[in-house]
C-alpha cells in the first residue's frame, strides 16, 4: 500500500504527432521500468495498426517508480489516451480517474484542434496542467511563439513551459520533477465502502475480460465479491494486480491507486467504460457521476466480396465485438451484394480501424457501403422513429417531418487558406458560429450537418487546405431538415446499398 501524499496519477494530452507516445517511452525508460532488452519504441501501443499509423486507439496504463530529487519515493500512475475525437468519452472517462495532465505541444506546429478539444476534458474533469514543449531539437523549433500562443488560445499560464526533446531525452528529469511538484495527489478514504471507476476493458483470450480500475474510496483484495453498479452484476476478483507494462500481481489496491482486476467475465459488454464497481455487501449507495452507454454515431454496411466468405465474416465480427463494446452490429441482406452486416461505429477512425483489423487479421476482402448518421423521423401519428438505414426509409406521406444530427466543429488553419475552409463549410449547409485569431491561423466555428462531414468532408478539407487545417467536433443534437431518399437505380431496378439521404 502506497501512502496518498506519495501518488501521482496523470494522463498525457496531445494532438496527433505531436509525440506523446515517445515522452511516455521516455518517461518509462528513464526510471528503469522496462529493462533496456524489453525496450521498443510506442511502448504502451499494442496494436499493429496503432504503431502503424503512429496513433493510439486503446487507453493505456503504466505504473513508474520514481525517487525524486528531495529522496523521496513516489509511485507514478500514467494513463496514455487515444488524442482522436471519436473515442471522446473514453478520453473524459480516463481524464476523471486522474488528477493532472501533462500538456504536449509540438514546438514546430504550435496548438491544434485536438490539442484544444483535449485540453477542455481535462478542465473540465478539474485537472492541474503542466505545459510541455516538445520536439526542441529540430531547427524549426519555436518554443516562445509556441508559449505565447498556449496563452492566448488556451488561457494556460506557459511561462515555466517546460522544454523537452522526447527523442533525444532532454528535459526528461525536469518533467518528472515537475509531475512529483507541481501535480495534486488524489485523494480518498481507505475506510469508506469501496468505490472504483471502470476506465477500460478489453477481452483476453486466457483471463476474459481484464478491467482497468482506478480506486477512489476504500479497498479492493483478491477473492471479493464486488458489484458493477450499471448493470447489477457480481463478481468474484480472481486475480488484481498493476501494469508496469507487463501485468503484477499485488495483494490489494487502495485509494488514489490505478490497477486492473479479472473476474472471469466473458464479455467486455458488461464491463461498461465510466461504471462504478462496489463491493456485494455494504457497497456504495451512489455511483458516480457521468456515466453513459458508448453510442454509435456511424453506420455503414459489411458485405464480403466472395458471398463463400459471410460465415467467416459472422466469426470475425462477433470475436471482434468481444474486445470492444462501442462497436454494434446487426446481419442485413440487399439484392446487389447479398448477406452482410449492418454496423455501428462511434465515428470514421472507429470504422476504418475496425474494417482494417477484419481484412487483415481474418483475410476477408470487404465492400463498404457509403457511411451514413442516424436520422429521426417523426411520424403523423406521433411515434418517433430511428432511421439506420436509408434503404429502410417508409413513404414519405407517413412521415411528419425527419431531423438530423448536428455537430459544432472547430477548424484551425493558416491565413492564406481560410476562404476556401469557408467555402467548402457553405456548400455542406453549414451555419458560421464564430471566427478569431490565433497569432497566424485563423479559429472557426461552424454548425454543420453530420451526415455532410461523414462522407468525405475531411478528404476535402486536407486538400483545400494543403494538409495544414485541423479538424475537431462535438455532437450538438438533433434539427429539423427538409432531406429526402435519393435511390439508384441500375438497369431501372433500385440498388438499396446505393440509397442514401440528401437535402432536398
Amino acid at each position: 500500500m502506497t501512502d496518498l501524499s506519495h501518488i501521482r496519477n496523470f494522463s498525457i494530452v496531445a494532438h496527433i504527432d505531436h509525440g506523446k507516445s515517445t515522452l511516455a517511452d521516455r518517461l518509462i525508460q528513464s526510471t528503469n521500468t522496462v529493462s533496456a532488452r524489453e525496450m521498443k519504441e510506442q511502448m504502451l501501443d499494442s496494436m499493429d495498426i496503432e504503431r502503424e499509423r503512429g496513433i493510439t486507439i486503446k487507453a493505456n496504463t503504466v505504473r513508474i517508480d520514481y525517487v525524486a530529487d528531495n529522496g523521496k519515493a513516489y509511485v507514478l500512475n500514467l494513463i496514455d489516451t487515444p488524442g482522436h475525437v471519436d473515442f471522446a468519452y473514453e478520453v473524459s472517462r480516463s481524464m476523471r480517474a486522474v488528477e493532472g495532465s501533462l500538456l504536449v505541444v509540438d514546438s514546430t506546429q504550435g496548438v491544434e484542434a485536438q490539442t484544444l478539444a483535449n485540453v477542455y476534458h481535462a478542465l473540465d474533469a478539474g485537472h492541474e496542467i503542466v505545459p510541455v514543449l516538445n520536439k526542441i531539437d529540430l531547427p524549426a523549433s519555436e518554443c516562445d511563439q509556441v508559449a505565447a500562443q498556449i496563452e492566448d488560445v488556451i488561457g494556460l499560464d506557459a511561462s515555466g513551459a517546460i522544454r523537452v526533446s522526447a527523442k533525444t531525452g532532454v528535459g526528461i528529469k525536469e518533467t518528472l520533477e515537475a509531475i512529483v511538484h507541481l501535480l495534486p495527489a488524489p485523494q480518498g478514504d481507505r475506510d469508506a465502502p469501496l468505490k472504483a471507476m471502470l476506465v477500460d476493458s478489453w477481452y483476453d483470450s486466457y483471463l476474459g475480460v481484464i478491467v482497468l480500475v482506478r480506486i477512489i474510496d476504500g479497498t479492493m483484495k483478491k477473492n471479493d465479491r464486488v458489484r458493477f453498479m450499471s448493470n447489477g452484476t457480481v463478481h468474484q476478483i480472481d486475480k488484481i494486480g498493476v501494469f508496469r507494462p507487463k501485468m503484477q500481481d499485488v495483494e490489494v489496491l487502495g485509494p488514489g491507486e490505478i490497477g486492473f482486476i479479472t473476474a472471469s467475465i466473458k464479455q467486455v459488454r458488461d464491463t461498461r467504460v465510466g461504471d462504478t464497481i462496489t463491493t456485494e455487501k455494504k457497497g456504495t449507495g451512489n455511483a458516480l457521476p457521468g456515466f453513459k452507454p458508448a453510442q454509435p454515431v456511424v453506420f455503414c454496411g459489411l458485405f464480403p466480396v466472395d458471398s463463400s466468405q459471410f460465415e467467416d465474416l459472422r466469426d470475425a465480427i462477433e470475436k471482434l465485438a468481444l474486445n470492444d463494446a462501442s462497436f454494434s452490429f446487426e446481419m442485413e441482406t440487399s439484392a446487389a451484394l447479398g448477406f452482410g452486416f449492418r454496423c455501428g461505429f462511434l465515428g470514421l477512425l472507429h470504422l476504418e480501424v475496425i474494417r482494417d483489423r477484419i481484412e487483415r487479421e481474418y483475410d476477408i476482402d470487404l465492400i463498404t457501403t457509403a457511411p451514413s448518421v442516424v436520422y429521426h423521423l417523426y411520424m403523423r401519428d406521433g411515434e418517433m422513429r430511428e432511421l439506420h438505414n436509408p434503404a429502410d426509409m417508409p413513404d414519405l406521406t407517413h412521415v411528419d417531418h425527419l431531423e438530423e444530427p448536428r455537430i459544432k466543429a472547430t477548424i484551425l488553419v493558416p491565413d492564406e487558406y481560410l476562404g476556401d475552409v469557408l467555402k467548402l463549410c457553405q456548400d455542406r449547409r453549414g451555419v458560421q458560429l464564430d471566427l478569431t485569431y490565433a497569432g497566424s491561423r485563423a479559429m472557426v466555428v461552424y454548425d454543420l450537418p453530420l451526415n455532410e462531414v461523414v462522407f468525405d468532408f475531411y478528404d476535402r478539407l486536407k486538400s483545400v487546405t494543403k494538409g495544414y487545417a485541423s479538424f475537431d467536433y462535438v455532437l450538438t443534437g438533433y434539427q429539423e431538415d427538409y432531406l429526402v431518399k435519393m435511390s439508384v437505380l441500375v438497369n431501372d431496378e433500385p440498388v438499396d446499398a446505393l440509397s442514401m439521404m440528401v437535402h432536398r
